[in-house]
């Protein structure tokens, strides 16, 4: 995807990252979290529904309409819109699919940003077990709906949460990429009986991560495929699912590859 020449002077220049770094300010990224939270954001809900085409009849709409922007973003939807199946990996989310093979030169680009996967999950271990797997990158649209559930049922072993991170200048060890900023992201780990070692994690807003998941503990837990594990309040956009087992994703999904190898998936929908 070309970047704009917005994102090529925020993202590499001095002072594109001079600006950046005061866009993304924590200050900043609450107050804009504290106001789509407001009463006074609810009048942004018409149009953006109108603009991206959003059909309401799939949603739970309160009586007297949603009370602020982020009440809408994080709507749900009607039990009979839900997809249920006993696949061993289901989509956790409405979203464009990217399905990759992991290997130890795998870079992942994801919000603007790139990783490799030791840096996206902060582990040179972790990363190294899922060598030889597989990668499923559901990127979000804004007219997609963003609560998001467990995309496989076993024993979650470990939860991390990392903030993001805003370099001002590039750090050297990523010269190879053109780094600047880490999203902020939470993920967990856990054991599935027909996958093995799964990772699901969802990749946030740089400094204030607009993720909302449900606690888990104590650990180890239990968690079922097609379970509510969260949602994205605005500013939150991508769930990565990283597979053990190398996985080929079922002929139905397949066929709906559109330019750009992105396939359009609905939540709780069978991925194998």
């Amino acid at each position: 995807m070309k970047e704009s020449a917005a994102i090529r002077f925020l993202y590499g220049t001095c002072p594109g990252r001079a600006c950046l770094k005061l866009l993304t300010a924590p200050s900043l990224s609450r107050f804009c979290a504290k106001f789509l939270s407001s009463a006074v954001s609810a009048p942004m809900t018409g149009p953006f529904i109108r603009k991206n085409g959003i059909e309401l009849k799939r949603y739970v709409v309160p009586k007297g309409g949603y009370r602020s922007f982020n009440d809408f973003f994080t709507r749900k939807q009607k039990k009979s819109f839900e997809i249920r199946c006993n696949a061993p990996l289901v989509s956790p989310c409405d979203a464009l699919l990217t399905l990759s093979d992991i290997d130890s030169d795998s870079v992942f680009s994801i919000k603007n940003s790139r990783y490799s996967l030791a840096g996206l999950l902060r582990s040179r271990k972790l990363a190294a077990a899922f060598c030889g797997g597989s990668a499923l990158i559901f990127r979000l649209t804004p007219a997609h709906y963003h609560r998001y559930q467990f995309c496989a049922g076993g024993t979650v072993a470990a939860v991390r949460k990392i903030p993001g991170i805003l370099h001002c200048v590039r750090p050297l060890a990523l010269e190879k990429f053109p780094v600047f900023t880490e999203n902020s992201r939470e993920y967990i780990v856990m054991k599935n009986k027909e996958l093995g070692a799964v990772v699901q994690m969802e990749v946030g807003a740089m400094l204030v991560g607009k993720i909302s998941n449900q606690p888990l503990s104590p650990l180890p837990a239990e968690v079922s495929a097609g379970t509510e594990k969260g949602f994205f309040e605005y500013g939150g956009s991508t769930i990565i699912v990283l597979t053990k087992k190398r996985i080929t994703l079922s002929p139905d999904i397949a066929m709906r590859e559109k330019d750009g190898d992105e396939i359009p998936v609905r939540i709780g929908e069978a991925l194998i």
